[in-house]
């Protein structure tokens, strides 16, 4: 029964396997023609697509190919017109060229005629020229044998005629114009040097050579003579001062030419009568210390000094210089205030003539510093002055300005000149300076016999407080140009012979008169 049944069953797999094969290979069949349908299908519409594609880029090629062929006709075109325009322009400056060789055929022809003409006249114009050289020959001949000259002697004469003639007219119109520059100038000047003067008004006072020093009662006088006037000798000897103690009540004098050892002599000795304690020891202590003071004193014046003056950059050692100048006096009038009133003045003119004003009122104030020196020197004091703004770094028209101002070297620049007249103008002032009478009369008395010692001197006036001397002289015994040379002579005289503070100008004065009567 198991058999049967398994023998059954093995069977029916065969009998199934073999059913689901054909029905397999059925539907394998319908798939392959279904398949053989639908690539058929596909070829079609691909050939369909393939002859639409194919038809488009024909047409595609045709109107690009039309598209290209009508921009190459354009190409073409243009090129043509541009080949016929040039084409055009060839003819026309062929045309032109031609009427351009025309014409300059025709100038060449004209240019030919006319150098052949002028060539002709040369030819007769050389000929008559011959011929007026041999009658000008012979006029010479004829002139020389009636005049006795030479033709080169003539022509000398004529020569040296006209150089006198010129030179006569030349001499006169320089003549004429000096006078008018000068007329012009003085009155510029003038007005400049007024103005100036105006403008800086300062108070004079006149140095002395002695202080006085005021006390309490007179019983200080004691004190300060000491036992057998041992603290008098030390305070002069400490200080370099004479103290003077006379019948004068409440007062003691202190005399000395250098205001700087007065000055520290006064405060000294205002500290010892005001501390009490008078003896040899203290008195040197205290001069010391007021020696010490009186340095710091003048610097700090120096710094005051440049800066009230707005001058800037100035060295060190030239700001000290400036403070030991409230301490000097020249003829009388304090350095310090003297060269501030010069530096005011000079600011003030370099204004008026347009130049550099703080180069002006630098060199107004350091012109005298050759006046205040550490150690006697044989230099003039420009000189010395100069020498020191050199050292310590001063521009070279300063320095300049400086050794020039009276004349030690040449003047250089327009400063020069300026600190030159701001000096004298401010020594000039009324009441600036002084000098004894005795001796002043008598200066002025040998400046007027200097001239007289002189050949043809007439009459001789030392003017302007003995700056200027004017010399008459006679017009039989001294011409014109030994007129300058007698000028020249005083002034060496002078300048040999003489002690004077600062220039004498020399005037010589040559008049011719021519007098008649009519009766």
């Amino acid at each position: 029964m198991d058999i049967v049944t398994i023998i059954a069953g093995i069977i029916g797999i065969i009998v199934g396997f073999g059913i689901a094969k054909a029905i397999e290979k059925s539907n394998i069949s319908n798939y392959l023609k279904n398949a053989k349908k639908e690539a058929s299908s596909i070829l079609k519409d691909a050939k369909v697509e393939a002859e639409n594609i194919k038809k488009d880029k024909i047409l595609q090629a045709k109107e690009k190919f039309i598209e290209l062929k009508s921009e190459h006709e354009q190409v073409i075109l243009s090129r043509d017109k541009k080949v016929a325009e040039v084409e055009k322009r060839i003819r026309d400056k062929e045309s032109q060229i031609s009427n351009e060789l025309s014409k300059a055929k025709k100038v060449n022809d004209d240019y030919i005629s006319k150098t052949n003409d002028i060539t002709s006249k040369i030819e007769v114009l050389d000929k008559r020229q011959l011929e007026v050289e041999k009658l000008h020959q012979s006029q010479l001949q004829q002139l020389e044998l009636i005049s006795g000259l030479s033709a080169d002697e003539a022509k000398s004469q004529l020569v040296e005629g006209l150089k006198a003639e010129a030179k006569s007219k030349a001499m006169s119109l320089i003549q004429d114009t000096i006078e008018e520059a000068k007329l012009t100038a003085q009155q510029e000047a003038k007005k400049i040097i007024i103005n100036t003067i105006q403008r800086v008004g300062t108070e004079e006072a006149v140095e002395n050579c002695v202080s006085v020093f005021n006390i309490e009662s007179d019983d200080v006088k004691g004190r300060i003579i000491g036992r057998e006037g041992r603290n008098i000798r030390a305070l002069e000897a400490a200080t370099g001062v004479e103290i003077i103690v006379d019948d004068t009540p409440e007062a003691i004098i202190l005399s000395c030419f250098d205001p700087v050892r007065r000055e520290i002599a006064r405060l000294a000795l205002h500290k010892l009568v005001t501390d009490g304690r008078i003896h040899p020891a203290r008195i040197e202590e205290v001069v010391a210390k007021t020696a010490k003071q009186i340095d710091d004193e003048i610097i700090e014046v120096g710094k005051r000094t440049v800066i009230d003056l707005g001058i800037h950059g100035l060295h060190p050692e030239l700001i000290k210089v400036v403070g030991r100048m409230k301490y000097r006096s020249s003829y009388g009038q304090n350095l310090l205030q003297h060269s501030r009133e010069v530096s005011k003045l000079c600011g003030i003119m370099a204004a008026e003539l347009g130049l550099n004003v703080k180069l002006a009122k630098r060199a107004g104030l350091l012109h005298d510093i050759g006046k205040v020196p550490d150690a006697e020197s044989d230099l003039p004091h420009a000189l010395l002055g100069m020498q020191w703004a050199e050292k310590y770094g001063e521009k070279e028209e300063v320095c300049n300005a400086i050794g020039a101002h009276h004349d030690e070297i040449e003047m250089k620049s327009l400063l020069s000149p300026i600190i030159q007249v701001c000096d004298a103008i401010s020594g000039a002032r009324p009441g600036a300076r002084r000098q004894v009478l005795d001796s002043y009369i008598q200066r002025l008395k040998d400046l007027e016999e200097v001239a007289y010692g002189f050949t043809g001197v007439k009459n001789a006036y030392a003017i302007q407080a003995g700056r200027e001397l004017r010399v008459i002289v006679e017009s039989e015994k001294v011409s014109d140009d030994n007129a300058a040379n007698l000028s020249f002579e005083i002034s060496q005289k002078i300048q040999t012979e003489m002690t004077y503070p600062g220039q004498v100008k020399v005037t010589v004065i040559r008049e011719t008169r021519a007098v008649n009567i009519a009766k």
